[in-house]
């Protein structure tokens, strides 16, 4: 398994090992001495899985209070995956970093607290599954607006498909951030 930081303090890109034969494929998508190894050190308490069609946006979140790492990987289908760094104390502040992740490419990132999160489904569907760092709290959920001029993400598409609450998402500018670099070692 190879572990790489971005250029995001504390975001990581993961590229398991595959082990493939002519019936399949074996691999580890998660190794907590390895994650350790790697500076992700904080654990994990919630799995998540969603499914969504072509053009579904989802996010940008994130928890201001009880503020979640994330663990992103897509067992079907393919999404541009999203982190902003929320932490007003971090130099790569209002930053962000986007990775396809897919099925085949078998990638994975961690959004470590701090960040907000989000993603776009590229294939026809796509089936994400995520591992939390802290458990979901909806009265501390916030949405980033996921076309704010300030962050100029780079989405694969123009017209995405928006749930009310993300095309009611907040710019930078007025969001409610971190003063300090939430949730200790691993974010």
């Amino acid at each position: 398994m190879q572990i790489s930081e971005t250029r995001l303090r504390g975001m990581y890109l993961i590229e398991p090992r595959v082990f493939a034969d002519e019936r399949g494929f074996f691999m580890e998508t998660y190794h907590q001495a390895k994650f350790a190894d790697g500076g992700i050190t904080l654990p994990f308490v919630q799995d998540n899985h969603s499914r969504s069609c072509r053009g579904t946006l989802r996010g940008l979140h994130y928890q201001i209070q009880h503020p979640q790492g994330k663990l992103v990987r897509v067992v079907q289908g393919e999404v541009y995956d999203v982190g902003v760094d929320l932490r007003r104390d971090s130099p790569t502040f209002g930053l962000w970093i986007g990775e396809y992740l897919s099925a085949e490419n078998k990638r994975q990132l961690y959004v470590p607290p701090g960040f907000a999160h989000g993603f776009c489904v590229v294939s026809e569907t796509a089936e994400v599954t995520y591992k939390c760092t802290d458990l979901y709290h909806p009265e501390h959920e916030r949405s980033l607006l996921w076309n704010d001029p300030q962050l100029d993400i780079d989405w694969p598409i123009e017209e995405p498909i928006l749930s009310a609450k993300d095309a009611a998402g907040s710019p930078l500018g007025e969001a409610e951030t971190y003063g300090e670099t939430p949730g200790g070692a691993g974010g």
